[in-house]
């Protein structure tokens, strides 16, 4: 059975301006993100991510650490050091190249990247500007316990740099060979001028990166196929193929390392956006490494009995903003029974819980049996227990957190042995013998 007179698949008439507000309100509403620092008035542009948040934040960069190494054999992980030396980010270019262009507004003072405004303060609405000069975006700091003393470091602008300077140690450790790749997730932090929209821009973010090196005559058809690869992976958990796009750079907006690049773009209530990069590095970051280091940072092909440095093709992605990408996707509004729900049509993979298990009632007759499914569950699946209010209230909380699936333990439960489980997006009702309930859930899991 499923709850009554349900129009699951009406999507929400809501503006964009009202998603956006709808969703942040939900993030802080159901504890999936919080102002960082908040009882002190906050800390701009700066995220903390609650019991529901950092659940749903693990999942998606779980998801990519599944479809870009688990299940590949030609990619290995890496956990780099967020602290470097100056050495590093001088033969990258970041200490010359990684700018914004910084403007001040003559009338109130406010500071913007130039790029990112039409000509108008958006604080004041002033058109009078400094002239534009370069920021860098990356955060200095001193290794050493007297401040000015110590060696001067850099908290990382991204996480690449690292596979780079590990490339011989990897290559040597794993005995890969060309084309292979090395894949990382994890902190990086960039000074932005202007950091906007909830968590979309921010100073402090994580990265999933993958540097994928191939021989140089390989590098194209390697690019191509990391941008199928790459725009898959979000349609196949669960937003749909209209609210993305491929966007080429075009040869003005190109890095200085980059032979091509393109973007998977999300369609935010602000417009399209990017959610990842993909990009062709050349051997720049190879060669720049090599020279400032005196290293050989290069491949021995004893087939063709030749040495070379490879290409590298790069899939970058925001872990942070592809996490509000998928909310932002997920999030829509329905009747049951002539009553408003607000439904998280997460993929299951990603969603916070997968399960929630509800004991029809409190009584202590019930409370044994319900946590002996919880504890035969949790091994298997993330669960929230949940056993207050009505369980129709309970339904409607678990819908709005994205749980795909409930598990009603009821008194006919201590009689039959079995469950109901409710689906989410259907809300359709069937009755499972507990001792088959794992191997349900897992099917379902499998199927979505």
């Amino acid at each position: 059975m499923s709850d009554p007179d349900v129009t699951p698949d009406a999507p929400s008439d809501l503006p964009d301006s009202d998603l956006m507000e709808n969703v942040v309100g939900l993030c802080k509403r159901r504890g999936f993100i919080f102002q960082s620092a908040e009882i002190y008035g906050g800390f701009r542009s700066t995220y903390d991510y609650g019991p529901l948040g950092v659940n749903l934040l693990r999942n998606v960069k779980n998801a990519w650490w599944e479809a870009m190494v688990q299940r590949r054999d030609d990619v290995v992980g890496l956990d780099a050091a967020i602290l470097s030396p100056p050495a590093v980010w001088e033969a990258s270019g970041h200490l010359s190249n990684f700018t914004d262009p910084l403007i001040d507004c003559r009338k109130c003072n406010q500071r913007w990247r130039e790029d990112k405004i039409d000509g108008v303060c958006p604080n004041c609405g002033s058109t009078e500007f400094t002239p534009a000069r370069a920021f860098n975006l990356m955060f200095k700091t001193h290794a050493g316990p007297v401040e000015n003393e110590g060696a001067v470091a850099y908290l990382r602008p991204e996480t690449a740099q690292g596979m780079f300077i590990n490339f011989v140690n990897v290559l040597q450790t794993t005995r890969k060979k060309p084309p292979f790749g090395i894949a990382q997730v994890g902190k990086s932090f960039r000074n932005e001028i202007t950091p906007q929209n909830f968590v979309f821009r921010t100073r402090e973010f994580e990265q999933m990166e993958m540097e994928y090196f191939v021989p140089p005559a390989e590098a194209q058809h390697w690019f191509e196929y990391w941008l199928d690869e790459r725009f898959s992976w979000y349609t196949g958990l669960g937003i749909p193929a209209d609210q993305l796009r491929l966007r080429h750079h075009g040869a003005d907006e190109l890095s200085h390392y980059s032979a091509g690049t393109a973007d998977v773009e999300f369609l935010f209530p602000w417009g399209w956006d990017e959610l990842e990069g993909i990009a062709n590095r050349t051997d720049f970051d190879l060669k720049a490494h090599a020279q400032a280091s005196g290293e050989r940072l290069e491949y021995f092909d004893q087939v063709a009995n030749e040495r070379y440095v490879p290409y590298v093709i790069e899939p970058a992605a925001g872990a942070t903003r592809t996490m509000m990408a998928f909310l932002l996707a997920a999030y829509h509004e329905d009747e049951i029974a002539g009553e408003a729900r607000t439904v998280l049509r997460l993929h299951p993979k990603l969603a916070p819980y997968q399960v929630g298990v509800l004991p029809l009632s409190k009584k202590e007759t019930l409370e044994p049996l319900a946590r002996s499914v919880l504890t035969s569950l949790q091994p298997h699946f993330m669960c929230d227990y949940d056993v207050t209010q009505s369980i129709g209230k309970r339904y409607r909380r678990q819908d709005e957190v994205g749980t795909p699936w409930c598990v009603t333990i009821d008194f006919d439960s201590l009689e039959d042995h079995a469950v109901t489980v409710r689906d989410r997006d259907t809300t359709e009702q069937v009755r499972v013998p507990i001792d088959q309930l794992v191997a349900e859930l897992r099917s379902r899991m499998d199927q979505a």
